[in-house]
């Protein structure tokens, strides 16, 4: 058996409703017989840097998985984004909880970490399920990003193997609600290519 650890987060100001949220309920709970050896773990983040912090090192003790599958959203794209880098850059913006980070580096000093994941793959998967995917290599400055720093640093110290950041744009809470103007896709389109993203990762995770 191999572990993914699949991790999503809550609300966060500008953002009353985040779709990795249900997300990380649904891949968690996938049957399909290319994962028949893959046991999944399903973790929401509090969108808070003091949760990120105290929960990664906790989860990754406690189930100690081969990859890390994780998502987050970004309001103003369009598109799913597969995140290649994470920036050693905070923004002066106050989390869930009201706290801001002093400090403009994650780590002050260090360099920007290249996410270790098959990122081509990735892609691939997430085309074939007909939705619009990008590389990109800019997370932001945000949670998303702090997230994609830590889950780099647990890799190089030995931790998962792979770790996988996806950044997601904003959508209706269901199928049924209409799309935004210049919104793409629904959450059911997200799930399957959510689905496509899972087993790329599994796939490549058995390596």
């Amino acid at each position: 058996m191999i572990t993914i650890l699949v991790t999503g987060f809550g609300p966060f100001p500008g953002a009353p409703f985040n779709p990795t949220t249900p997300l990380v309920r649904h891949l968690t709970r996938v049957h399909r017989p290319g994962l028949n050896d893959v046991r999944l773990v399903g973790h929401v983040f509090e969108t808070s840097y003091a949760a990120v912090d105290r929960e990664l090192p906790e989860l990754i003790a406690r189930h100690r998985p081969e990859a890390l599958l994780m998502f987050g959203v970004a309001t103003r794209r369009k598109q799913l984004s597969i995140e290649m880098r994470a920036r050693n850059a905070l923004a002066l913006l106050p989390d869930a909880s009201g706290s801001v980070r002093a400090c403009r580096a994650i780590a002050p000093g260090a360099s920007d970490l290249r996410l270790p994941a098959p990122h081509q793959k990735l892609l691939t998967a997430a085309r074939s399920s007909g939705v619009p995917v990008q590389l990109s290599r800019d997370a932001g400055r945000y949670l998303c990003n702090y997230l994609c720093f830590r889950g780099a640093c647990v890799v190089k110290s030995g931790g998962p193997k792979l770790a996988a950041f996806i950044h997601v744009p904003q959508l209706p809470r269901t199928s049924r609600q209409s799309r935004p103007s210049g919104r793409r896709f629904s959450p059911t389109d997200l799930a399957r290519a959510g689905e496509a993203i899972l087993m790329a990762l599994a796939a490549e995770a058995r390596r």
